[in-house]
């Protein structure tokens, strides 16, 4: 079992609230990237399938990250949909930017609806700390597996950095980020000595967002709900509503966050990223996870890769294919797969009753395939099992 080991000052446990202040040292800059393993291939997606500027994902995930982490003071992501990202990337022929945009509006107004009607509250009151942990044990899985596949392109370069990472996991001194870091832009440089060539040529181009939503129709609404939003609701439920809030108030007693804030928080952004051609996000429970594991414990991670990818919309975009693919995928699977085993061994402080155990397993078994199923096939364990319909 991993043990996560904090920074010098950076416990988690209650200190008055006034006190609260986000840091911006070494290992909030580590930590900061602790979720490129599904933010860097979402994002490739969207630009090379589906078409979009990266100025205006880049820019809106900026601006979305430096408010969250100004906001929350803890390191809650921002991050790719993911069912959302992955129609979009997979049904090149019948997607469009202003169906993905659509989407982002639907998303945005289900979810503040959500938070700010009190519906959220009623159905979190309903559902038990088992079918809670289920989720994240799940989700967990579900990125160490990834996190294994993607490790598969280069085996050896992913062995390296694996082993690096368990070594400095509980180093004070060197953040294991910033070695998976060079070890991934050093082993891309040398299967590829023509890299060299192609950095080269990248070059400051100074650009603007453009207001985008003007390119959205009606049409594009309808569909990005239909065929793109209702898919992604109770997967972000699961994860980025029920999961985080759970994660972040078990690693942040002292800055604990609800559902409903979780929600309004989301709805807000998916009304923001639309207008500058941005895709939607959420507060993913796996981006927490990996900003955490590699050192993040405030908001100044998020603020630092916030500042990062605005510089690198307004100065860089033409650029950012080429800088997102010098990183090799099997060095994002290191970082996915730790981000997964953070999660993982955070559900292990289930009720000892068997009963809970089941309902966790359930839960957890349905979760790694698909989260909403997970979801309603936990809370159909606990209430048979609440009403004695069968026992284990």
């Amino acid at each position: 079992m991993i043990q996560i080991t904090e920074p010098e000052g950076a416990g988690t446990t209650a200190q008055p609230a006034q006190k609260l202040r986000n840091r911006f040292d070494r290992y909030e800059v580590a930590g900061a990237f602790g979720d490129l393993g599904t933010f860097i291939p979402f994002v490739i997606g969207y630009i090379v399938v589906t078409g979009i500027d990266p100025l205006g994902i880049l820019f809106t995930f900026g601006i979305m990250l430096i408010c969250t982490g100004l906001y929350y003071k803890t390191p809650v992501p921002v991050q790719p949909m993911k069912a959302i990202g992955a129609a979009a990337v997979t049904q090149v022929s019948a997607v469009t930017p202003g169906m993905v945009w659509g989407a982002g509006i639907f998303t945005g107004i289900f979810w503040l609806v959500m938070g700010l009607t009190g519906m959220l509250d009623a159905i979190s009151k309903f559902i038990s700390k088992p079918v809670v942990k289920g989720i994240v044990l799940g989700l967990g899985l579900s990125f160490i597996v990834q996190g294994i596949r993607m490790m598969q392109s280069d085996i050896i370069v992913a062995l390296i950095a694996l082993a690096l990472a368990f070594a400095l996991l509980t180093n004070k001194r060197v953040p294991a980020m910033f070695v998976l870091v060079i070890v991934g832009v050093a082993s891309a440089l040398i299967k590829d000595p023509g890299l060299y060539k192609e950095l080269s040529a990248i070059h400051f181009d100074f650009q603007l967002p453009y207001f985008a939503l003007g390119q959205v129709s009606w049409q594009d609404f309808v569909k990005g709900a239909l065929i793109l939003g209702i898919a992604q609701v109770p997967l972000t439920f699961g994860n980025a509503v029920i999961a985080i809030t759970a994660e972040n108030n078990r690693l942040f007693p002292e800055r604990p966050v609800t559902e409903k804030k979780i929600a309004v928080s989301q709805g807000i952004m998916n009304l923001f990223s639309p207008l500058f051609g941005g895709v939607p996000v959420c507060h993913g429970a796996g981006g927490l996870a990996g900003h955490v594991r590699f050192g993040a414990r405030t908001g100044g991670g998020p603020i630092i890769l916030g500042v990062i990818l605005i510089a690198a919309a307004l100065c860089f975009s033409s650029s950012v294919m080429l800088m997102f693919n010098t990183f090799p995928s099997s060095v994002l699977g290191v970082i996915l797969f730790f981000a997964g085993l953070e999660l993982a061994v955070s559900a292990r402080d289930v009720d000892k009753g068997k009963g809970e155990y089941y309902i966790l397993l359930v839960t957890a078994g349905f979760a790694f395939w698909n989260m909403g199923a997970g979801f309603v096939a936990g809370i159909v364990m606990q209430e048979m099992l609440k009403r004695k319909v069968f026992k284990v």
